[in-house]
């Protein structure tokens, strides 16, 4: 693997490879002594041009965890500040010799602009409303582990899986969608008409505007932020309104069938698209996810930078 750009990259052997390193991984993260020398002398440095949180807090520990020496670098701190361009930027920063670069940016294609710029590898972190490949590896990660708890040797194929809300945004779900059905799982996509993609007829999903509908017969609901800082007006009436279409309420909860999973990617607007009762119910992963996106990105690391010398 040479770079990490997209989810429809990676092939169902590659997701595995990378989703069992990430179980072996995740032993790490129980430890006292949180350090594996896999990466040792390497240096990668993240480039993040959005806000985060999750994101860049687990890449800068999956590699530290990994001894590798990690440099967080922010629009804001940066000479970007002053006018400097992501091209500029990507190759001073490559010039100085350093292993790998992480990029977040608000600009769709940004991170594949810069790996074609260098020669090092890059990994997407979230670019607009593209993709986020390592969400979708930790989501199908925390989703296996569930469904594991109750078969050992369960897999997400022919599971279902409901990706309900802001879809015409989220970046999460486009690389959700490719990933999850590289692995076999069925996809239905909810969501009111004006929050549902240009082209997603030709997604291989089925499609539903009503979320009680689903919600019975799902194995996974996973629930997207309202992402309201890229709207303009005008794709639902009132949070309200919103909440009640098509909100995981405490009501909508009873409709969930015996063990189904309730994802969310975070930052949650609790109220909006989730309730309190549904973000902290049992059967809730959402901090799983979060514990999860250290393990898989050591794991995507490990496999970028790591080789057979390591080993």
């Amino acid at each position: 693997m040479r770079n990490l750009l997209s989810a429809a990259d990676l092939s169902a052997e590659e997701v595995f490879s990378i989703l069992d390193l990430a179980e072996e991984m995740s032993e790490v993260q129980a430890r006292p002594i949180k350090k594996l020398p896999a990466l040792r002398g390497r240096t990668v440095v993240n480039l993040f041009f959005e806000d985060s949180t999750r994101t860049r807090s687990s890449f800068e520990l999956a590699g530290k965890w990994l001894s590798a020496d990690v440099i967080n670098v922010s629009a804001k701190g940066s000479s970007v500040s002053k006018g400097e361009s992501l091209r500029d930027t990507v190759l001073t920063i490559a010039a100085m010799g350093v292993d790998a670069m992480v990029i977040r940016h608000s600009a769709s294609g940004a991170p594949a602009q810069a790996a074609a710029w260098t020669q090092i590898p890059v990994l997407n972190a979230g670019d607009g409303t593209h993709e986020h490949p390592t969400q979708a590896l930790l989501d199908a990660f925390a989703i296996r582990r569930h469904l594991r708890r109750s078969d050992p040797e369960a897999e997400i194929a022919g599971k279902k899986i409901a990706i309900v809300g802001d879809l015409t945004h989220s970046r999460v779900a486009r690389s959700g969608v490719s990933l999850l059905r590289t692995l076999g799982a069925e996809i239905v996509l909810v969501a009111p008409p004006t929050l549902m993609p240009s082209g997603v007829g030709t997604w291989p999903v089925s499609l539903s505007t009503d979320l009680d509908e689903v919600l019975g017969e799902v194995d996974v609901a996973m629930m997207l932020r309202v992402q309201r800082e890229r709207m303009s007006g005008g794709y639902f009436p009132t949070p309200r309104e919103y909440t009640v279409g098509y909100g995981l309420t405490r009501d909508r909860l009873a409709k969930l069938k015996p063990g189904a999973a309730i994802c969310h990617p975070g930052p949650m607007n609790r109220g909006l698209e989730i309730s309190a009762d549904a973000a902290d119910a049992a059967s809730s992963l959402v901090l799983e996810q979060v514990a999860a996106g250290v393990a898989v990105r050591m794991s995507v690391l490990y496999h970028l930078l790591g080789g057979e010398e390591d080993q």
